[in-house]
């Protein structure tokens, strides 16, 4: 089979490799659709990945084709993958907080993933796909999951005034499922134009578009709120300025989600800290999203509103490209040298 197989750092080749044999409990699945995340970029092309080589991507779907002992149930399913193996055996385990796995594997980090014709998946991690929801929606599962995940932890309510900082995909993503769950007073935080296109795509006012490389983010969410700060802030980004704004611009009593991936270490002044103090902010971060098989977990609900047509999840694919043209849209991501949200291998 075909294989993007990770090498080293800055090292990523399309390798013919046999086929990846079954065990028990696991199933072989022709990947069908494998989206890029933020997060292959650096491990790509910065960082390296836990083991070489590797193959990387751990947003995919596909169909299964072969069934270990144990599994055989799952024959010719088309499959949504939940890329997190936990050990099930460390605290939050015991309590199915599975994102919070002391001691996990994950697929395209820390073994192989989905940038390839074939992988081998724990029949543990699948979940069956509705007929009418299509492959490349179902490899959006992973990040629309982790969107929703952020959501239900810092509830917000119907009312609140909430900003979202960072328009990527899980940034989109959390505008897209705010507005379908009846939110109104939605500000967003981006950089570029075909980001104020896209949430103007999901009815969410152009005057509630804030341009950061043109206006100043404090003062306009200081004029859009009265000077009384947002209750909501969800910080997508990860950057030190950004986490700061988040602290400064978050109403007392508010709540704070950082759901950006770290981009470098973090710190702010005694004046920010003494906010979060004198304020009562509550902080809170995820990375993961819940998924315990039961239909009341993140995964089965954004595939319930997949099903039932209510998300807009086609529109964010910018770009679709067979497994022999994947190098492209790294590159794409790597080096911002064309706009995109997300970027879709599409296999046969």
């Amino acid at each position: 089979m075909k294989a993007w197989r990770l090498h080293g750092i800055n090292d990523i080749r399309l390798d013919d490799i046999p086929v990846p044999e079954v065990s028990d409990n696991e199933v072989l699945v022709r990947v069908k659709a494998a989206g890029i995340c933020g997060s292959d970029i650096p491990r790509i092309y910065k960082t390296g990945a836990y083991h070489h080589p590797l193959i990387p991507g751990h947003e995919f779907s596909g169909l299964v084709v072969k069934t270990g002992k144990g599994a055989e149930t799952w024959q010719n399913k088309r499959i949504g993958v939940f890329p997190l193996i936990p050990c099930g055996k460390c605290m939050p385990c015991m309590n199915e907080q599975y994102e919070m796995c002391r001691n996990y594997s994950y697929m395209g980090s820390r073994r192989n993933g989905g940038f390839a014709e074939y992988v081998v998946v724990p029949a543990n991690n699948l979940i069956e796909l509705p007929d009418n929801v299509t492959f490349a929606e179902a490899a959006m599962l992973e990040p629309m999951a982790v969107a929703v995940h952020s959501i239900r932890k810092i509830s917000p309510r119907k009312n609140d005034n909430i900003a979202i900082c960072g328009l990527g995909t899980i940034g989109l993503f959390i505008a897209m499922f705010l507005r379908s769950k009846g939110m109104e007073n939605i500000y967003v935080i981006g950089n570029k134009d075909f980001q104020k296109e896209k949430v103007s795509g999901l009815r969410i006012p152009k005057e509630n578009y804030c341009d950061c490389k043109i206006d100043n983010v404090e003062a306009w969410i200081n004029e859009k709120t009265n000077g009384n700060g947002v209750d909501v802030f969800f910080e997508c980004v990860g950057r030190n300025e950004t986490i700061n704004q988040s602290l400064n611009n978050t109403a007392p009593g508010g709540k704070i989600m950082l759901v950006g991936n770290p981009y470098s270490n973090m710190s702010f002044s005694k004046t920010v800290y003494w906010k979060i103090l004198r304020n009562q902010l509550t902080v809170m971060g995820t990375w993961n999203s819940s998924f315990t098989h039961s239909s009341s977990d993140d995964w089965h609900y954004v595939l319930e509103n997949l099903e039932s047509g209510k998300l807009m999840a086609k529109e964010f694919i910018s770009h679709s490209l067979k497994i022999s043209e994947l190098e492209k849209g790294l590159h794409i991501m790597r080096d911002k040298s064309e706009d995109y949200i997300k970027i879709m291998m599409i296999g046969e």
